[in-house]
């Protein structure tokens, strides 16, 4: 049987990774990336945005996969993607038991704190006291719930 987004995901922040990577890659295929670059593509996404402490890194990658398969470069089809990530939002924010999709309000920080550029050391201590694999397993479960749900357009050939 297959590993669900959600495994493939967590797995991923174990190999040293980012949250928000962690969830793109776990969909590279869909997108038609390699993990690779779907982690590069994310890459300043993790830690709430450059570890600012902003919109939780797992939430931003399924944002970025979101818009990679839903939405448009029709500037009047905003609305619908708009529309999938605040009803994903909500999901995510429910979930966690702490009505956010802050980082640092997920982390348990106060504004500015634990905010520098400096990527956190990956200890087993680290490893221990985070709840980012557990926010990072919801994210790409939710993204593959609605993914089931929501069939993805057709994508046309260029001529």
């Amino acid at each position: 049987m297959a590993q669900s987004k959600g495994e493939l995901a967590y797995n991923y922040f174990f190999e040293g990774h980012n949250c928000a990577q962690c969830v793109a890659m776990a969909f590279a295929p869909e997108m038609g990336l390699t993990p690779a670059r779907a982690a590069q593509l994310s890459a300043g996404f993790g830690g709430g945005f450059g570890r600012l402490r902003e919109v939780c890194g797992a939430f931003s990658g399924a944002v970025l996969v979101l818009g990679a398969l839903y939405g448009s470069a029709d500037p009047a089809q905003k609305t619908a993607l708009y529309t999938a990530v605040q009803a994903l939002a909500a999901q995510y924010a429910a979930q966690g038991g702490k009505d956010s999709i802050l980082c640092r309000d997920l982390l348990g920080l106060q504004k500015g704190e634990n905010a520098g550029p400096e990527a956190t050391p990956r200890t087993p201590e680290f490893y221990r006291k985070r709840p980012c694999p557990a926010l990072i397993r919801a994210a790409a479960d939710l993204l593959e719930q609605y993914i089931a749900a929501h069939p993805l357009p057709a994508v046309e050939e260029a001529p």
